[in-house]
């Protein structure tokens, strides 16, 4: 045909390899070969034919969200004469009907976001990398702040939920780190931040939030809640983020961390260099961005609680001991995401880890047993039947201790004992040391021996030198008496007789 366009329809065949009555007869009937087939009829009787009109397309317009799979086994349930092997054509034939008569669908539109426009504001759990701190798991979230434009990434540990606390926290670090602030803010509807919360604190917490953006001068934005699809320029990057933290644990090695703080440095790291592939965008839009204020406002909530005789305080379901020097003072709480700071009057007196009650209906405790060890010295049996006995315990080893020496020396020994290590930990300032050499002790299957440890850990006598002092001789200060200072002139040299002479 392509030679046809040039040349008879002789020379065309020739060309082409094939009769001039070839080349007539396609010269008469343009079509293709493959239009010229006949469509293929069935071999055998179609099984869904009787159910398909009168079963499975009723079925599909009264309920469009069935699954075919859901469709296939209902079928199967009617007319259990059904073979198996029909269900991959069931599937086929929904998926058309579907793509023919099924409901309209919702169809999403990509946007264009001019640089310093939206910044967006997100919270992603992180159970599935199984992180650990010191061997225990760490149950957490990741706040996620993103510029839409340049994809600038700012991600913040959350150990509670979402909350007000760790949005306002995580947003003042992302826009102080960035150096600017964007024209909107958009968030999702922070029903997590409101679970729980009657509709007096509901009110409270949304007029913060507003005071949040306003102090920044940002506008609110929120997407309509169940559809995280609106806020899919943070959604998406989301797994981006989780994938690239995957990965650097997988370098690592380990996903154990020392501390809190170490793993808050690996996501800052791993942070930092997805954002120095995009330094020339994060760069255009900076210039865009509206200048910070002078200062942050408050990323923490406010309570006052009273220290009780118990030798600590309440709030929200949990109690926290502090130091006993307090009992009877009223304190005002800064309520953060990860930490309490106590003040009495304007002065900081302690700041202590944050707990949270595990179901919201249970207390639950947050005790340092450096706190209170001066009172169980005097009364060590208050240890057996002790509350928050458990969460005394610094380190597993001394509850495996106690734990011991309950079965094996009774109840008023294995208290004075544990009240006895317990203090030598906070007298010596060896609590971990302490911990490996008492673990040591119960692998071998012995207790541990109080006094060989305070042996162990008491203070290096230090020999004093003896020193002679001479006292020296009157005559010495009769001497100094009878010398006559030398005159000196006025920058300080001696003057001469001659010179005095001169003066004169």
């Amino acid at each position: 045909m392509k030679s046809r366009q040039t040349s008879t329809p002789t020379v065309a065949a020739a060309m082409a390899g094939f009769s001039r009555a070839t080349g007539y007869r396609i010269e008469a009937d343009p079509r293709l070969p493959s239009q010229k087939k006949s469509p293929r009829g069935r071999r055998r009787p179609d099984p869904l034919a009787p159910l398909w009109e009168a079963e499975i397309v009723p079925l599909l317009a009264k309920t469009p969200a069935l699954r075919p799979i859901a469709v296939f086994d209902e079928m199967r349930r009617r007319h259990p004469e059904l073979p198996d092997g029909v269900r991959r054509t069931l599937e086929r034939r929904i998926r058309q009907w579907r793509a023919l008569h099924g409901p309209e669908q919702d169809v999403m539109f990509s946007q264009e976001h001019p640089p310093g426009r939206m910044g967006l504001s997100d919270f992603t759990d992180m159970a599935a990398l199984e992180v650990t701190i010191a061997g225990r798991p760490l149950d957490h979230r990741l706040y996620h702040f993103r510029l839409a434009f340049s994809g600038f990434e700012h991600a913040h540990v959350v150990l509670g939920g979402e909350s007000y606390v760790a949005l306002a926290e995580g947003l003042q670090n992302a826009l102080w780190a960035l150096g600017g602030v964007p024209e909107f803010h958009r968030s999702d509807s922070l029903s997590a931040a409101f679970r729980n919360l009657d509709r007096d604190a509901q009110e409270d917490l949304t007029k913060r939030y507003e005071a949040l953006v306003a102090h920044y001068g940002m506008t609110p934005t929120r997407n309509n809640p169940g559809l995280a699809h609106e806020n899919g320029s943070i959604e998406s990057p989301h797994g981006h983020l989780k994938r690239a933290i995957k990965d650097e644990l997988l370098l690592r090695g380990s996903r154990d961390f020392a501390d809190l703080d170490a793993y808050r440095r690996f996501v800052d790291e791993v942070v930092g260099r997805r954002n120095a592939r995009n330094r020339k965008r994060i760069e255009i839009e900076r210039a865009e961005l509206d200048e910070l204020p002078e200062r942050r406002t408050a990323d923490y909530e406010e309570a006052r609680v009273i220290v009780t005789s118990r030798g600590g305080f309440t709030l929200k379901l949990v109690f926290y001991t502090v130091p006993s020097r307090l009992i009877g003072h009223w304190l005002t709480v800064r309520v953060y995401d990860d930490r309490l700071v106590c003040f009495l009057g304007g002065s900081e007196v302690a700041t202590l880890r944050r707990g949270r009650s595990p179901d919201h209906h249970k207390h639950a405790h947050v005790v340092d047993y450096r706190h209170v060890i001066h009172a169980l010295r005097r009364k060590p049996m208050a240890l057996l039947n002790l509350v928050y006995r458990d969460q005394l315990f610094p380190r597993e080893a001394y509850k495996r201790t106690f734990e011991a020496l309950i079965a094996g020396v009774g109840d008023k020994l294995a208290c004075r004992t544990m009240v006895g290590l317990l203090a030598l930990a906070h007298d010596r300032a060896c609590e971990a040391e302490l911990a490996d050499l008492i673990a040591a002790d119960l692998d071998a299957g012995r207790l541990p021996d109080l006094d060989r440890l305070r042996e162990r850990f008491a203070p290096q006598s230090a020999t004093v030198p003896e020193i002679t002092i001479e006292m020296p001789s009157l005559e010495i200060y009769d001497e100094l008496a009878s010398v006559t200072p030398v005159p000196t002139g006025i920058d300080g040299e001696p003057v001469t007789a001659s010179c005095v002479e001169v003066v004169a």
